[in-house]
């Protein structure tokens, strides 16, 4: 069929055009390149024909290209995705995802688009827990005006459900880590560790290093999008291993990979950063018959392995 992707120059973005392109779908990618990246692309480029579109998906101009396209499934990534940008500057948090979204969706609603899998952040839209791994029934009280604008987008994707019967899936996602993340950008703290380690400095934490995450690896997390096009409708769907792994065990896990004997650096927290994370990933073994398969070490050492390769 048919595909649109937004934010299809990010890592996650590019990683699953290129599952979906295997897939034998027809695939557009949409990025405005301002932190995804063109290269990213190269390998959909060589071996599939593949339709990319630099728009922000924020600027009038969206809204006239979705009708040329006409997919019949919107996969919606791009977003403004770093918790210490939205606590900097929120306004330009709600711009992408906020006012973004509301482009998207109504560029859906006027080309008839079948359906959209939203990107959500488990990671961020749940708050504080008490009870761990966090099913998606607990109320969300976000830390940070990202969790907020994603908590937001969900709501906003159910009234055009209810008002335009446009059907959705959101993929509530813990920390997504792998190969083409940009440690400047939309990095995550696998991507700057590896940076760090693979040039012989120290890691640098923000805070005990005691707080914890879901890591869950890119092509694990494309293959969930590849399900939810045809799979849970109406539903929000956490995408986690339901593992929780502190900063400080996954620092041990990244340094033995690389060899390295040294100490970490420790600095302030960050404001906005939640101190658990960890979803239960059952719904999305039910409604999608998804489940991560990457182990944390494989997928350490396959993310280290592309860091050094681009050296």
């Amino acid at each position: 069929m048919r595909v649109l992707v937004t934010g299809g120059g990010g890592f996650i973005g590019s990683t699953l055009v290129d599952q979906l392109i295997a897939h034998g779908h027809e695939v557009h990618a949409v990025d405005d390149l301002s932190t995804g990246s063109l290269s990213n692309l190269d390998d959909a480029r060589r071996e599939a024909s593949i339709h990319f579109h630099r728009f922000d998906i924020a600027s009038e101009g969206f809204g006239d290209l979705v009708p040329r396209v006409k997919p019949e499934i919107l996969l919606h990534l791009a977003a403004q995705a770093s918790v210490p940008k939205s606590v900097a500057d929120p306004l330009l948090d709600a711009h992408t995802n906020v006012m973004g979204l509301l482009r998207v969706l109504d560029a859906c609603v006027a080309s008839e688009v079948r359906k959209i899998v939203y990107t959500s952040s488990g990671g961020t839209i749940y708050g504080t827990q008490r009870k761990l791994p966090i099913k998606e029934t607990a109320v969300g009280r976000p830390l940070s005006p990202y969790g907020i604008t994603k908590k937001a987008g969900e709501d906003y994707i159910r009234f055009y459900q209810a008002e335009y019967g446009l059907d959705f899936t959101s993929l509530a996602l813990a920390n997504v880590y792998g190969p083409r993340q940009d440690p400047h950008g939309e990095g995550s703290v696998v991507s700057v560790f590896s940076q760090r380690l693979l040039e012989g400095k120290p890691p640098r934490i923000h805070g005990t290093g005691e707080q914890t995450r879901d890591f869950v690896f890119v092509d694990d997390v494309a293959n969930a999008f590849v399900r939810a096009m045809d799979a849970g409708s109406g539903e929000t769907i956490n995408v986690g291993t339901g593992a929780e792994t502190s900063i400080n065990d996954l620092f041990r896990t990244m340094a033995s990979s690389a060899g390295w004997n040294g100490d970490p650096e420790y600095g302030p927290a960050r404001a906005g950063d939640v101190l658990r994370s960890c979803l239960d990933p059952e719904k999305a073994k039910e409604l999608l018959g998804w489940q991560a398969w990457t182990p944390l070490e494989e997928g350490v050492a396959r993310t280290m392995a592309w860091f050094e390769r681009r050296r």
